[in-house]
């Protein structure tokens, strides 16, 4: 069983690898190398083909049929249209505002889960949602970034629709990680998705000239396929197997604070004290979120 340190650690691991990835995959999208939807096929075929190649090493449990559809939704909203809406979008905001909207997540995930899961929604974990909110906010409006967008309110809107998308398939999984290991199911999610989206990004997967790949575009590549996508979507899971649904949400929160930093880095943003005191009161909140209950188990 998966210990609730190593379900916060393998949790957090996912928001850093998903931090930088708003701005490595927007660097191979702005350099025409690949298109969105192209990226997309290539990220999820790369990712399917390494679950089913480890799945052919390790003990595996049978898949009840009746989970199946459940799997095939979870397909639906967790990679076809999630990540279809997400790099679309990408294309044409900024790394920073993206990743900003992203914090409507945890929200989203808290109504769900109340509702789908039967959570109950402590006060404090509603403060910890609140603070963390305020303190992802200002970096929206303050988190200025010299990486113009081409459409950004349209983008915006597909990211914040990608972020709907996102908290389903959370709340779908949920249930599944709590009766299967990651690994027994998520090599059927994957296939479920790459059959899906073959339709949608064939034809621009089909016109990358592979020839001008440089060692960045091609290591950003493999980084968005192994990274971004096959580690997260693998340590996910682990994290939902002990933690609740709200609490993955709430980490999240985690992804401007990232994405700013590496956007720091590579010089498409900068630092002051109102961005610090924003990342501050963002850690603040998945503290109060994340922190265990005296009397729980």
């Amino acid at each position: 069983m998966t210990s609730r340190g190593f379900a916060l650690f393998a949790l957090f691991m996912v928001q850093l690898l998903y931090g930088l990835n708003y701005t490595i995959a927007k660097l191979v999208m702005n350099g025409s190398y690949i298109k969105p939807f192209g990226f997309v096929l290539l990220r999820v075929a790369g990712a399917t083909v390494l679950f089913w190649l480890i799945s052919l090493f390790i003990p595996q449990e049978k898949i009840e049929k009746g989970d199946f559809i459940k799997l095939f939704l979870a397909a639906v909203f967790g990679v076809v249209i999630n990540m279809l809406f997400f790099f679309k979008g990408l294309e044409f905001t900024s790394p920073i505002h993206a990743s900003a909207i992203m914090t409507i997540t945890p929200i989203i995930i808290l109504i769900l889960s109340a509702y789908a899961l039967g959570e109950k929604i402590t006060k404090l974990k509603v403060f910890g949602v609140i603070l963390g909110l305020i303190g992802a906010l200002i970096l929206t409006i303050y988190g200025k970034s010299s990486r113009a967008g081409d459409n950004v309110p349209l983008g915006n809107l597909l990211i914040f629709l990608n972020a709907i998308s996102y908290s389903i398939y959370v709340i779908l999984i949920k249930k599944l990680t709590s009766k299967y290991h990651p690994f027994s199911f998520i090599k059927w999610l994957f296939l479920f998705g790459l059959i899906l989206l073959i339709p949608f990004g064939y034809s621009e997967l089909n016109e990358v000239n592979w020839g001008s790949f440089t060692p960045t575009i091609t290591y950003s590549v493999l980084f968005v396929i192994i990274g971004a996508t096959f580690g997260t979507y693998l340590l996910n899971p682990l994290a939902l197997n002990k933690l609740k649904a709200s609490t993955v949400g709430i980490f999240i929160y985690l992804q401007p604070v990232i994405a700013g930093l590496f956007a720091l880095y590579v010089g498409a943003d900068f630092f002051d004290l109102l961005k610090l005191s924003a990342m501050l009161l963002i850690f603040a909140g998945v503290y109060l979120v994340t922190k265990k209950p005296k009397n729980a188990n």
